[in-house]
């Protein structure tokens, strides 16, 4: 049997992440699933049958894909009262399985109120049930607007029934499904095997067991896959992104002590002193008129607790709107930015010229806080100016005190003087706040504890001081060497970035920042590496005798573990953008900025073109700031290219 049915059938399953190699079942060695099927065992998904065997080709039913559901996903709510099902009698085995499912939405049955328990599940209905479940929606591809999502995908598209289509192709989209032994060949309407309904379910369980040959949209290019070297700097940063979207003003973050506060738990009670960064970025938006005006305002305080008078240096700073100061507008995959004037939302805008050590002039050189005192550092509106829409705000500044200062990050609505009239908030009026005031509301979603780690993960904004600002690297070929040596002719080596947890691209290095401090309901840890810069050195060197071409590339790849020795590309290609940003490379005088635009899953194109003669070593700089707004991880790619 696929399942243990009589003692999953009122039981949950509690899921870990299980990485065992184990071969469990005899008859599976040799299946093309058989990594995805024994990863499975220990999780109480599959078992045997009683001479221990797991039959791969075997078939599944309805009734048993229906408590599979339940145990693959125990915690989907119900949403409709249940039904009486003409062929599942009272004494059926999965009687309440069924109805079980069918209240959480998974099967909605035949015409007629017919569920043929017995009938073995096609593989298009298997697809569209899991589809349903994960709440897939469809991601939209490039390319021919008028041509069926579905035809990119298969040569037989056309056989799947009216019913499933959109669920197939939210499904393809969204890379669940799985065809062996063609990748291009759905079989919709064949009997799905037992083999082939584990593979489903490892997709839809971000269970990263299948060899990504025969993912559809998939793939896969053998290059060798790296952690980074190097480490964050200690810096501290005040990181403010949660909640994102702001409809209720509060405090955004604060680190003023509790003492004295309506409030005290949204207080963390930490004073940065030298070096620091502040990072935020949060939006506004308005379905309504009334909820243009008064329009939001944004204010971050720092203060300085101590006897005697502090001075804070503004490093570099910027803060910019969406609209109308950095609007996301479609852009090149790669453009030569040596102008700065080249950006896509305010997050590409602010960390390209905080990258070139901008200070935007309304930021001072230097403040003076007096003992005991406030510092409006920013005071800057979040407005909207129709509806429906929504402005976003990303602010980076860089610092440095001599003594220790607090830092608070608020958002009011603008005071109301008369018959529409608005004016800023003052001093007082942030002060105010930040003594009385509560949480900015709504809060973000609350994230899953990582310790286990467990599916479905939800990471949650970032709320908190994290550590580290700079990831800075010598890439080498070990911390012996004074080199990297490149790759043989047509081959590539890929060093991650800004990996996190459950997501490392088969290396296990999580480079996510650290929380120092942060808010209960928000991220365990900085994920994503928002406003951390990458300062990578790669001293190349052609230890041929032969002239080398080099291509040098940021990638982003799809996010499964594909191995240590490839990764995994889309195709056919998504819209969705995963990374905007401004990326500096030198090679010995020569700098260039060039802003990159990057899709889900793309190959990406070469930021530099070299050609190394034997012997030669040459050292490139690539550095850049993850910008709010980009999906990790990316990856850093050195190619030698085959000379044909």
């Amino acid at each position: 049997m696929l399942l243990n049915l009589r003692s999953l059938i009122s039981t949950s399953v509690f899921f870990t992440l299980i990485t065992t190699k184990t071969l469990a079942f005899p008859d599976i060695q040799n299946h093309w699933a058989h990594e995805c099927i024994s990863q499975m065992q220990p999780r109480n998904l599959v078992t045997g049958y009683p001479d221990g065997n797991f039959r791969p080709q075997g078939s599944i039913t309805r009734a048993e894909f229906a408590v599979l559901m339940l145990n693959a996903f125990p915690d989907a709510p119900i949403i409709r009262s249940g039904i009486t099902f003409k062929d599942v009698p009272d004494n059926h085995w999965a009687k309440q399985a069924i109805q079980d499912a069918y209240r959480r939405g998974f099967f909605a049955g035949y015409p007629g109120n017919i569920f043929q328990p017995n009938q073995a599940i096609p593989r298009v209905q298997a697809i569209a049930i899991l589809a349903g479940a994960k709440k897939y929606k469809n991601q939209a591809l490039l390319g021919n607007a008028n041509q069926n999502p579905l035809e990119q995908y298969y040569n037989d598209a056309d056989q799947i029934p009216n019913y499933a289509r959109a669920a197939v192709t939210a499904a393809s989209t969204n890379l669940l499904v799985v065809n062996y032994p063609q990748i291009r060949q759905l079989r919709p309407n064949e009997s799905a095997t037992r083999g082939e309904v584990a593979a489903l379910f490892c997709r839809a369980l971000n269970i990263y067991a299948l060899p990504g040959e025969y993912i559809a949209g998939v793939d896969v290019y053998p290059q060798q896959v790296r952690s980074l070297p190097g480490k964050l700097d200690q810096t501290p940063v005040f990181n403010s992104n949660s909640p994102e979207l702001v409809r209720q003003g509060g405090i955004l973050l604060s680190t003023f002590p509790p003492t004295g506060k309506t409030t005290p738990e949204a207080h963390l009670n930490y004073a940065f002193n030298g070096r620091f960064d502040i990072f935020s970025h949060h939006l506004a938006k308005a379905e309504t008129t009334s909820q243009i005006n008064p329009p939001f305002y944004q204010g971050i305080i720092l203060h300085n607790p101590t006897s005697r008078t502090v001075t804070v240096e503004v490093l570099q700073a910027a803060s910019y709107l969406s609209n109308p100061d950095a609007p996301f507008i479609p852009l090149a995959d790669i453009l030569d930015n040596a102008d700065g004037k080249v950006y896509s939302g305010p997050g590409s805008r602010v960390m390209g010229e905080v990258l070139r050590g901008i200070r935007q002039e309304n930021f001072p050189a230097t403040i003076a806080i007096p003992p005991a005192s406030s510092h409006i550092l920013l005071n800057q509106p979040l407005p909207i100016n129709r509806i429906p829409a929504s402005n976003g705000r990303s602010t980076m500044i860089r610092l440095r005190s001599n003594g220790g200062v607090y830092v608070a990050n608020l958002a009011m609505r603008t005071p109301n003087l008369a018959n529409g009239i608005y004016r800023p908030p003052t001093k007082e009026d942030w002060v105010r706040m930040l003594i009385q005031g509560d949480f900015a509301q709504p809060r973000d979603s609350i994230p899953t504890p990582l310790d286990p780690p467990r599916q479905p993960t939800v990471f949650g904004r970032v709320a908190g001081v994290s550590q580290g600002g700079v990831w800075e690297a010598r890439i080498t070929d070990n911390p012996n060497s004074n080199s990297l040596s490149i790759p043989a002719p047509g081959e590539a080596i890929s060093y991650v970035l800004g990996t996190l947890h459950l997501i490392t691209l088969n290396t296990e290095q999580i480079q996510s920042a650290p929380m120092l401090q942060r808010y209960a309901d928000t991220a365990y840890f900085a994920h994503s590496n928002y406003g951390v810069e990458y300062k990578l050195t790669l001293p190349l060197e052609n230890r041929t005798n032969q002239v080398q071409r080099v291509e040098m590339l940021l990638q982003t790849p799809l996010k499964d573990e594909g191995g240590e020795d490839k990764l995994l590309f889309a195709n056919p290609s998504f819209e969705q953008v995963f990374f905007r940003g401004t990326v500096r490379i030198k090679d010995g005088e020569v700098t260039r900025y060039l802003h990159l635009v990057q899709r889900r899953g793309e190959l990406g194109k070469p930021l530099l073109d070299l050609t190394l003669q034997p012997g030669e070593v040459r050292e490139i700089n690539v550095d850049f700031i993850y910008p709010p707004d980009v999906t990790p991880p990316q990856v850093l790619t050195v190619r030698t290219v085959e000379f044909k």
